[in-house]
């Protein structure tokens, strides 16, 4: 029976963490780590009906996209909103994990799944994210050392390439050496020159781990002075937020928005433009994403599809020329959760996995 740490630890490499907005709070944000977690079920946000329905169905584990304690609390009690939420959670014993913004980021997150029922091709992020900073370390050491250095670099933290660790690539060689008179060689002698064989070990260092790492490495050398260099490395893309693609060939603004209205399953789609401009440059931002409107312009999208923006966003976008297409922060997003339901249910094929069937878009439509 799997446990809310083997959820959690799937959703970490599914949806890292490191790639959710600064401002966000994602992880287990309830609960414990070690309970049960055979009857999971996803929701776009804890409302009290997806409370109930946790409670009424023997939920043991919420994924909920949108973060519950966004905010911080100050108490949890009955008289406050976030106690009346919460309480009957915890006098249960149901976790909440949410991945938010790591999600909608992620590949095969929200954004992905978004294009995918688009029909976009080509898709890639449209806000593009530098991965952490890295430099490359290089030392040069005695076979006899390799073992124990190696050891003691990738316990400091150096050599993580990804989801692989103890990452190194070790080069055979002879290096060479001229000890003064005030020098003590721990092979040959001073006062000539030396042949020494070597190995030439580089490994990859998170640039906040450097300095422990350097220092691991020293402790573990055996020479007086040990010859490294330190290589700073550019920073390799990390993914990034929202996605830009493009339709296999132009349609209509108009037709485009019935397309998102249909598989989205939106009650209304509102749209600024033209609904006879041909567009076929899309860029996508799941939920209340007005902030990538600088970005979608950037990248000379025809039309940006997200969930709504404010009025000033959409006088902005008018007087660019570019399309906007809002089916509402619900139908962007509530497809993901179902699509993370299915991705859980095969990943943990022992527990019971469903989408919240009471969850429902505040907003409707007459």
């Amino acid at each position: 029976m799997p446990t809310v740490a083997d959820v959690a630890a799937f959703l970490h490499r599914f949806a890292p963490p490191s790639l959710a907005a600064d401002w966000d709070n994602v992880g287990l944000l309830l609960g414990e780590a070690r309970g049960a977690a055979d009857r999971v079920m996803t929701c776009l946000t804890v409302t009290p009906e997806v409370v109930a329905e946790a409670v009424d169905d023997g939920a043991n584990l919420i994924v909920s996209h949108h973060p519950v304690l966004f905010r911080g609390a100050k108490k949890l009690a009955s008289s406050t909103p976030d106690g009346r939420l919460l309480l009957p959670l915890l006098r249960a014993g149901v976790a909440v994990y949410s991945p938010h913004t790591a999600f909608d980021n992620c590949p095969g997150g929200i954004n992905d799944g978004l294009s995918a029922r688009l029909g976009l091709t080509g898709v890639k992020p449209l806000r593009p994210k530098d991965g952490p900073r890295e430099c490359k370390l290089v030392v040069f050491v005695p076979e006899a050392d390799l073992a124990k250095l190696s050891d003691a670099v990738f316990a400091a933290g150096a050599g993580v390439i990804g989801q692989y660790e103890q990452c190194s690539f070790r080069v055979p060689g002879t290096g060479t050496f001229f000890g003064t008179e005030a020098t003590n060689p721990v092979v040959g002698q001073k006062g000539r020159r030396e042949d020494a064989s070597e190995y030439r070990l580089e490994v990859v260092v998170p640039d906040g781990k450097l300095e422990p790492v350097v220092a691991a490495m020293r402790a573990a050398h055996s020479y007086e002075e040990v010859a490294y260099d330190v290589i700073p490395l550019r920073p390799r893309k990390f993914g990034g937020e929202g996605r830009i693609g493009e339709l296999p060939s132009p349609v209509p603004l108009g037709e485009l928005a019935r397309t998102a209205k249909s598989v989205l399953s939106a009650n209304a789609v509102q749209v600024v433009g033209d609904l006879a401009s041909p567009v076929k440059r899309v860029a996508v931002a799941c939920g209340a994403a007005g902030e990538f409107l600088s970005d979608a312009l950037a990248a000379k999208a025809d039309v940006f599809v997200t969930g709504e923006v404010r009025f000033h966003d959409g006088l902005t976008a008018s007087a660019a020329g570019l399309g906007l297409i809002l089916p509402g922060h619900h139908a962007t997003e509530r497809p993901g959760v179902e699509d993370l339901a299915a991705r859980l249910a095969g990943e943990f094929p022992t527990a019971t996995v469903w989408a919240s069937r009471r969850e429902r878009d505040p907003f409707g439509a007459v």
